[in-house]
């Protein structure tokens, strides 16, 4: 099962829910590049004998590919059907991670049980105004919150650009579009339990072919969490023979990632 997300600052209000994609996105967006992670342990993210929380954890991609590095991981998210895949994914890689469906907003573990929270591509998701101050008695002393992203560069890309216009013409209220380089906003609601340690920008090149990318973009919020099934449908033939016609049958797609790191004061 999963939960449906509204927010009129997303999708111009349209719902979504990332449990309906779940299958496709366990197979298509576990697609970060080596060097996202080890950016990640070079600013001591995910390193061993960490108590790690990853807020809207999805599919466990992040807990899963920092697990060899020695952290001890808890993945949280909404989605029962995200949280089933996160949960089967860690057991065939024989990796003991907790899994727990619940809202960030909502967990229940004891003050100071954190040395570092982390929220991959979930952060704009979150009720803000009720996550800061549970961040904060939830992480220990001098404890970090690490906000991640990453993200297609569509105006400089013509494959991810021919892409989201296909995307657009499905959904027009999908706002996730258009991208363009730029550091993570932090709502002023973390003002008074956070500093900003760190803020980084760099680009990524991330390796497709034609079923991957197709797969990747279906997994996205403009199609497959929130179309119905007949529009998924359509949307994927045509798409398909765009790649067909436009894009070689292996490529890279240009990305770039941000990283802010908040301290708990």
């Amino acid at each position: 099962m999963g939960k449906a997300i509204q927010n009129a600052a997303i999708d111009n209000g349209r719902s979504f829910d990332w449990g309906r994609t779940s299958a496709d996105y366990a197979r298509y967006r576990d697609i970060y590049p080596e060097e996202f992670y080890q950016k990640l342990l070079h600013l001591d993210i995910g390193t061993k004998g960490q108590k790690i929380l990853d807020i809207g954890t999805g599919t466990g991609v992040l807990p899963r590919n920092l697990y060899r590095y020695g952290a001890d991981f808890t993945g949280i998210d909404i989605s029962e059907n995200q949280i089933a895949q996160a949960a089967m994914l860690a057991e065939k890689q024989n990796m003991e991670i907790v899994f727990q469906c619940v809202p960030a907003e909502e967990t229940v573990f004891p003050a100071q049980s954190f040395d570092v929270v982390t929220a991959c591509q979930c952060f704009p998701y979150f009720d803000h105004a009720r996550l800061a101050g549970h961040l904060y008695e939830m992480l220990k002393p001098n404890g970090r919150f690490a906000v991640l992203y990453m993200a297609w560069l569509p105006l400089e890309d013509a494959i991810a650009g021919r892409s989201e216009e296909l995307i657009l013409k499905y959904n027009p209220s999908w706002t996730g579009c258009r991208e363009t380089r730029r550091k993570l906003f932090v709502p002023d609601a973390y003002e008074a339990y956070f500093t900003v340690e760190k803020q980084e920008l760099f680009d990524l090149k991330v390796p497709f072919n034609r079923e991957s990318w197709n797969g990747r973009i279906k997994a996205c919020r403009g199609i497959g969490a929130s179309l119905p099934q007949e529009k998924i449908e359509e949307f994927e033939k045509e798409h398909l023979k765009l790649l067909l016609e436009t894009a070689p049958e292996e490529f890279e797609i240009q990305h770039y990632a941000a990283i802010t790191v908040l301290r708990k004061k």
